[in-house]
């Protein structure tokens, strides 16, 4: 009796194939936190918090340039572009977004939506009544975000902290 026809094995089988799948959903993210180097970021917020998405900052950087300011974009569904990164004082900026991997230096990898660049780094979870004092600081231009970044432009959120000079 072959495994795969019974109940059982094709229960097993599917198991199987979702758990291989798990490294790959997290591999760009935990790349980032394991192998990547620590930048500073200026953070906004982006949307105050939902309470059905539970205690989170929607966070937006200003210092990153938005989507549309890709202009060699192809069909914009789904394209990766890539932000090159310099750094401006204390913090690191973005330039105007690429369609080619950058050849050196800091760079995130973010998925075009058209309307916005994804790069991984758009929320931070939080209890509750820390989630409305980080949301207000963030909003009083007080925080800075702690990016890793790895070679490949993955990128991970490990803190959003408030600044020492102001």
């Amino acid at each position: 009796m072959n495994p795969l026809t019974s109940r059982t094995g094709r229960v097993v089988a599917a198991c199987v194939v979702q758990l291989a799948l798990v490294p790959l959903a997290v591999a760009g993210p935990l790349s980032a936190r394991l192998t990547g180097e620590e930048y500073l970021l200026e953070v906004a917020p982006l949307d105050p918090i939902d309470p059905f998405r539970g205690a989170y900052v929607a966070l937006d950087y200003p210092g990153l340039p938005s989507s549309h300011e890709l202009t060699d974009r192809g069909d914009p569904t789904g394209e990766v572009a890539y932000v090159p990164l310099v750094a401006s004082g204390d913090v690191w900026v973005g330039r105007p977004p690429v369609a080619e991997r950058p050849s050196s230096g800091p760079f995130l990898r973010c998925k075009d939506e058209y309307w916005r660049l994804r790069c991984g780094i758009d929320s931070w979870f939080l209890p509750q009544e820390e989630a409305y004092a980080m949301e207000h600081a963030v909003g009083q231009g007080r925080a800075v975000a702690r990016v890793r970044i790895d070679s490949r432009g993955n990128a991970a959120l490990v803190g959003v902290e408030l600044r020492d000079d102001t």
